[in-house]
């Protein structure tokens, strides 16, 4: 029997760096960013299990001994042992939830998550209790910005949390909590699985991002947080043109074959704006001096030039980067790119009038824009009433 009712949130992710270098072995800097995904738990109706999901439409309930049913056609092994979901799993579970086979919509492939991650997580380490899980974003979901895996990464939290695996570290009369890092270890990898419920091949970084927070530096497979890294204030604006990112991957691959000589001292200058940059990350909070920003900036520009020549800009990002060029500040794409996202950083001496002039510039051109922070803190416990009004009115209403 769960008793309590708390939430737990984790952040989106942004590229800073790396962008495309990073398929073909360089060097790649995410960092967390501070638009969160929010889940609230509380005690449920006897031998039920309810997830509410507004953000896509979801309003789902099981009984529970129908739950513990299925559970035995899909128990696996250890995720150790077993890295993918395996076929017949998510074909049972498709069934049991009436979502079609191949159905991709986020809400099919949010529920389908959810009912995956719930049952094999208590096939292996006992009953998830009658509960009413809620959750809600300020992640735009499709725009690269690691929703899906913010949103496992609270699933993973919670679910493990209220079968025992791991504790409740929030006590009584404190707002918010973290776990142990082996705890954060066995949430992450939890997360992993969801993500590969929802995207079947990811990499692994947003989940990382997710559950840690800060930068993380990831090459070739191999994830390494960054120690101490400051926490920049940056705009976040999303074009919403649409783009395709295998589309845009293969692209910059059939360039690189066309153009080696030209294209490949791209590539490491991008991994050496990476390295760099991951050098000024780390030393900035032992240092807090104004003058690393004007070489983040340089880095920025220069890292938006190559990446318009890897041929993965777009006229919306190109109007984007010279609005905020008029204001004096420094932009680039993040991501996939042609179209998207785009981050420009904030300075400490930057006035609240020039921000917001940005902002009305950015916004009057069609944009999504939000002020808002990289180097965030990764997956959380809270207890409700920390939550900002914003969240507990979302919350109320559902």
């Amino acid at each position: 029997m769960w008793a309590r009712e708390l939430a737990v949130s984790a952040p989106g992710k942004v590229i800073l760096h790396g962008e495309h270098a990073v398929v073909l072995g360089k060097v790649a800097l995410a960092v967390a960013l501070d638009l969160r995904t929010f889940l609230r738990l509380r005690p449920g109706a006897e031998g039920r299990l309810s997830v509410s999901l507004p953000g896509v439409g979801v309003r789902r309930s099981w009984d529970t001994p129908d739950l513990r049913a299925l559970r035995g056609r899909i128990a696996g092994k250890s995720p150790g042992e077993e890295p993918l979901p395996r076929g017949k799993q998510l074909d049972a579970l498709r069934e049991f939830a009436g979502i079609a086979a191949g159905a991709s919509a986020p809400e099919s492939l949010a529920t389908l998550a959810f009912l995956y991650m719930c049952l094999a997580i208590s096939a292996k380490y006992g009953d998830v209790p009658s509960v009413d899980i809620l959750v809600w974003s300020e992640l735009p979901t499709g725009a690269g910005l690691g929703s899906s895996a913010a949103y496992a990464v609270c699933l993973a939290a919670a679910l493990l949390m209220v079968c025992g695996a791991i504790s409740c570290p929030l006590q009584e009369g404190k707002s918010t909590a973290r776990w142990t890092e082996e705890e954060l270890t066995l949430i992450n990898s939890w997360a992993f699985r969801g993500e590969q419920v929802i995207h079947g091949n990811p990499s692994g970084v947003d989940n990382a991002v997710g559950t840690w927070g800060g930068a993380l530096r990831y090459q070739a497979g191999k994830i390494t947080p960054l120690k101490r890294v400051p926490t920049l204030r940056i705009l976040l604006t999303n074009t919403k043109v649409p783009r395709s990112t295998k589309i845009l991957v293969a692209g910059v691959k059939e360039k690189i074959l066309k153009f080696p000589a030209i294209m490949n001292p791209v590539l490491d200058s991008i991994d050496a704006i990476s390295q760099e940059c991951q050098s000024v990350l780390e030393a900035m909070p032992a240092n807090p001096s104004p003058e690393h920003y004007p070489v983040l900036e340089e880095f920025f520009d220069i890292n938006q030039h190559h990446l318009n020549v890897l041929g993965v800009g777009h006229p919306s990002l190109d109007r984007l980067c010279q609005v905020t060029a008029s204001h004096s500040l420094h932009s680039k794409l993040t991501g996939a790119g042609g179209g998207g996202c785009g981050i420009t950083l904030l300075p400490p001496d930057t006035s609240p009038a020039a921000v917001e002039a940005a902002k009305q510039d950015l916004c009057a051109c069609g944009f999504e824009c939000w002020e808002t922070k990289i180097g965030a803190p990764g997956v959380t416990l809270h207890s409700c009433s920390s939550l900002s009004a914003q969240v507990l009115h979302v919350f109320s209403q559902s």
